[in-house]
């Protein structure tokens, strides 16, 4: 439900960020803050605990990266989508380096917005169409520099659904291929998190990547 998750609204222009808002409430989300400054997003997420941050890049005092390493490193950690105007592959490789979960140029329509705030919300990494494939594409770089380890053991199911999460199939397409239920894949998405001690979904692909489970 929308109306259960607590949304942060981080933009130094007031007119866009009031706007973000606004959508965001039409569509059910609790807009618990609306900041502009990136120090003010830090401490404001520290007390009030959102469930998503949108988070723009281009701030006056820390930039969107160091805001959303910021955010990763707390407890909770809140779901980061950047939300910025810039499509540079530098700066959407950073942020998610830094620990978002999404990148969404702000050419984006309504409807895509608040479909990749429910996907962030749900733990799926969300990408503006052609961004998908450049942090992919970087983390099979990454993966031929460093040797893969055993690592913790997984279930054979748990290895079935990471395999269709590298594909960047959805938890419902997922649960539609091997006939369960989307809260069974959810399960099973939380339990190979936790053996493998990472964070989101992001982090996921990129383990499986590294280990040649997205068949390429």
């Amino acid at each position: 439900m929308t109306s259960a998750l607590r949304v942060m609204v981080v933009d130094d222009h007031p007119m866009w960020r009031d706007a973000v808002a606004r959508d965001l409430e039409n569509a059910g989300y609790q807009v618990v803050a609306t900041v502009g400054e990136g120090r003010q997003a830090l401490r404001v997420a520290a007390a009030l605990r959102p469930d998503v941050v949108i988070l723009d890049l281009r701030l006056p005092d820390l930039s969107g990266v160091e805001v959303a390493r910021g955010l990763a490193a707390s407890d909770p950690a809140p779901r980061v989508l950047v939300l910025s105007a810039s499509a540079e592959h530098e700066d959407v490789l950073e942020a998610v380096k830094a620990g978002a979960c999404g990148y969404l140029v702000k050419s984006a329509s309504r409807e895509e917005f608040l479909g990749a705030v429910r996907r962030t919300a749900g733990g799926e990494p969300v990408f503006t169409p052609g961004l998908a494939g450049l942090v992919l594409g970087e983390y099979r770089r990454l993966a031929t520099q460093r040797p893969s380890d055993a690592g913790p053991r997984l279930t054979d199911r748990e290895t079935e659904v990471l395999r269709l999460v590298a594909k960047g199939l959805s938890y419902r397409q997922i649960a539609e291929r091997l006939v369960l239920s989307h809260r069974t894949v959810q399960n099973h998405v939380q339990n190979t998190l936790n053996k493998l001690q990472l964070h989101n979904r992001v982090e996921l692909v990129r383990y499986a990547i590294e280990r040649g489970l997205d068949g390429t």
